[in-house]
């Protein structure tokens, strides 16, 4: 869901194991970037205008909405930008398909947007709609030639068999801390 170039795609594709049941990318430039990576572009373009009957069943969905409403860089404001509401059709789609698993990205602002009663909501609704979360903020400088700390957040879907993620490294997981 929610594809951007792809790079949920790419990880996954080296992890093995999973196959990619479709992607969603409205964003032009993206997913002509996307349809370079992977060959094609996404089967599905502005999420907001899909059914979600027409996703097909899958056990993992991964996401990253977009982050100018939510990063230090822009104006912060969260929900209140249609950006930032996109979180909503996750959360829909989740509410429809049941995967096991949701594997979703943000970046760090999101703590503080709203005094942290954001990242409250977001947890609220995936409670909500039977997921209990995890959380981690990693940084991509231990893996990556730059210095980009970012939130995920896994959804397991509850009453299911599935272990932990998180932490990773050093942190705590869901403490806030970054993982070294």
């Amino acid at each position: 869901m929610l594809a951007g170039i792809g790079g949920f795609d790419r990880g996954l594709d080296l992890a093995g194991g999973f196959r990619r049941v479709g992607a969603c990318e409205s964003d032009k430039a993206a997913r002509k970037i996307y349809a370079k990576n992977f060959g094609r572009e996404p089967e599905f373009g502005d999420i907001r205008k899909v059914d979600a009957r027409e996703i097909p069943s899958h056990d993992v969905l991964c996401a990253g909405w977009p982050c100018q409403a939510n990063s230090t860089a822009g104006k912060r404001l969260g929900f209140e930008d249609a950006r930032g509401r996109l979180f909503v059709e996750i959360v829909r789609v989740a509410k429809a398909k049941r995967p096991r698993v949701l594997f979703l990205e943000n970046v760090v602002g999101l703590f503080s947007i709203d005094e942290g009663r954001a990242f409250g909501s977001i947890l609220a609704a995936l409670d909500e709609v039977g997921y209990d979360a995890e959380w981690q903020v990693l940084n991509s400088k231990y893996f990556l030639p730059q210095n980009r700390p970012r939130v995920f957040i896994i959804g397991h879907l509850r009453d299911r068999d599935f272990p932990r993620v998180f932490p990773l490294g050093e942190s705590s997981g869901g403490d806030g801390k970054e993982a070294e």
